[in-house]
């Protein structure tokens, strides 16, 4: 049977009033051990072993957890493990980008299990609006075809799109969606779909994907570096996703850089569309993925020369990141080619002396994650997995503070 040290959970609490936490604690404690007992609960939780007991019975009453096989060691008492039920739950992803969308399904234990995707109109929120309301049809029909019951296990909609929002843009600056900006985007789908729709930047998105199914599942701080057509970057602290008064945490591709020449932001040297400019590629084509790995195995000088200043840039982004947050690491993630990654933080590397470079570390300071053109799309899906079942300590500070 595990120590409890081998087991990862967060704490319940035993006071009156805390059932909902609790539940998520118990839900988060089989989603990182995949299976445990009422004592094994009972000893990783803190909670009392009729608290387990009542919280099971309610979960498997719901259908979100049900019993394995009856498992025998040694000499004590046989013990009956307990597992989510993958199918207990769904959520929806949607990704916007600049040329298509991208929409998954994930279930309870964040496993994808279908996937669409479609071109979207440049500049045109009305019709692409439209586009990914059909595509959303599609994939509940045959959702609803796969699982029964799956609509009425649909925990909500996620969105990803880049950010930052609410502030004002020229209607030129081709980083920023500037027409879907302005575009009432989510009333639309939540009056389309009926389901809770909820909003964050791309960075974000790809942080929550690492935080659930990703390098950083268990950690308490991260920052997760995106790479995709922009920079940006996911917070995770204190075991939270950290998105800012406005949802506009993170936004590191908009940070001057000086390392040569005139102060330029980050993106503008270290995104996929600064590389799709330097390589002079339409950033609309419909190969665009295939077309740059093409690339990227012929060891194209311009390649070489695009991820020397990006190499650069990154570095010292980093370095600033690392003074600001105290992190345990820095995942490099997102939609960018993994053997483009990997190749860009060879040069990265070694990273410049900082405030946490320790004599002696668990993890490296820097870490590829999530390499993956889906990975915004089921990180936006993971975001309603979390809202509805992850623990929230804010929230239960917050009850606790207004009783």
């Amino acid at each position: 049977m595990p120590r409890k040290s081998d087991i990862r959970a967060t704490s319940g609490t035993n006071h009156e009033g805390t059932s909902a936490h609790n539940r998520r604690v118990i839900i988060d404690a089989l989603r990182q051990n995949r299976s445990l007992s009422r004592a094994e609960l009972a000893r990783a939780t803190n909670l009392t072993k009729q608290t387990i007991s009542n919280l099971i019975e309610g979960l498997e009453s719901d259908g979100l957890v049900s019993s394995e096989n009856v498992v025998r060691q040694g000499r004590g008492q046989p013990a009956t493990p307990y597992r989510l039920v993958s199918e207990g739950a769904f959520a929806l992803g949607v990704q916007i980008d600049r040329h298509l969308t991208r929409i998954v399904v994930v279930n309870l234990t964040g496993d994808e299990v279908m996937r669409r995707e479609a071109v979207l109109p440049p500049d045109d929120p009305e019709k692409g609006c439209a586009i990914i309301l059909e595509e959303i049809a599609e994939v509940q029909a045959a959702l609803a075809r796969e699982f029964p019951h799956g609509h009425y296990r649909m925990s909500g909609l996620g969105v990803a799109m880049p950010g930052p929002f609410g502030t004002p843009v020229p209607e030129d600056d081709r980083w920023v969606m500037s027409a879907w900006q302005s575009f009432p985007l989510i009333d639309r789908l939540t009056e389309s779909t009926g389901l809770t729709v909820t909003l964050q930047n791309d960075a974000t998105a790809c942080a929550r994907a690492e935080k659930m199914v990703g390098l950083a599942d268990g950690l308490d701080n991260v920052v997760c570096v995106y790479i995709g057509y922009g920079v940006g970057a996911g917070l995770i602290l204190n075991g939270e996703i950290y998105t800012g008064s406005k949802g506009n945490a993170g936004e590191i591709g908009t940070m001057l850089m000086a390392n040569r020449g005139p102060e330029t932001p980050l993106e503008h040297h270290a995104s996929l569309s600064s590389l799709y400019k330097h390589l002079k590629l339409d950033e609309a084509q419909p190969d665009l993925s295939a077309e740059l790995e093409t690339i990227l195995l012929q060891n194209d000088p311009r390649v070489e020369a695009w991820l020397e200043r990006a190499a650069l840039e990154l570095r010292s982004a980093i370095h600033t990141i690392e003074a600001f947050f105290d992190p345990q690491t820095v995942i490099l993630c997102g939609g960018a080619p993994k053997l483009l990654v990997n190749r860009l933080v060879d040069r990265i590397e070694p990273l410049v002396s900082s405030s946490v470079d320790y004599p002696v570390r668990t993890l490296p300071r820097l870490l590829v994650g999530i390499t993956d053109i889906w990975a915004v799309a089921k990180g936006a899906a993971l975001e309603q997995i979390s809202r509805h079942f992850d623990p929230r300590f804010a929230a239960l500070l917050k009850s606790g503070s207004s009783s």
